[in-house]
């Protein structure tokens, strides 16, 4: 470990490390506790920002087409995200119905574009305006955006919904379903490593 390596420190027992290049699937551990410092990063910021250009892209589609088309003889009925989330608001439940939105949209949608925002600077190596407080908003966001949930939730309730009646999923539901693959993808990824990556350059 040379003295020029940039330093680290483990979040839960504060032990400082000298910070070094990691292999492909390599993985730093503290030896103090045992806590993962930092794992590989396997895509580049230029792969990352086209995966999060992507990952916009399906959640406009993820929000304007139906979920799901629920038939019972000839009447047909169609949902979107923001048409269940208005159902559930009529219905008295707007606890549920505004929980639905953050959790589904708001949230997502802001990770979104802050990871979009501070890739678009750092695949130049350069920090964007305001970089400090981006990294701090995506650090709280992030545990808050729950689609992965709303997946489970919803393949529960078309299974069960079809020993009642004839359910098609519907593009949006499909495209949720990418999403959170791709926001999986995202979550291996440290969003801390874009410090170091614009480190010298900040805004």
């Amino acid at each position: 470990m040379t003295p020029g390596q940039p330093l680290m420190v483990c979040e839960h027992c504060d032990a400082v490390y000298r910070r070094r290049n990691l292999a492909r699937r390599e993985v730093a551990r503290c030896m103090r506790c045992g806590a993962i410092l930092e794992r590989h990063q396997w895509l580049s910021l230029d792969k990352q920002f086209a995966l999060i250009v992507a990952a916009g892209i399906v959640f406009i589609i993820a929000n304007v087409e139906p979920i799901v088309q629920v038939s019972l003889g000839s009447s047909h009925a169609t949902t979107t995200l923001w048409g269940a989330a208005i159902a559930m608001w009529n219905d008295q439940s707007q606890v549920v119905a505004v929980l639905a939105a953050l959790t589904l949209f708001f949230f997502p949608l802001t990770q979104i574009l802050i990871f979009g925002w501070l890739l678009a600077f750092a695949r130049h190596g350069e920090r964007a305006p305001g970089f400090r407080q981006a990294m701090v908003m995506l650090h709280y966001v992030r545990p808050w955006s729950m689609i992965e949930v709303f997946m489970l939730g919803s393949l529960v309730a078309v299974v069960k919904a079809s020993s009642y009646f004839t359910v098609v999923p519907g593009a949006g539901i499909w495209s949720f379903g990418v999403l959170t693959l791709m926001i999986t993808v995202f979550a291996s990824h440290d969003p801390r490593q874009l410090w170091h990556k614009t480190a010298g350059n900040d805004a």
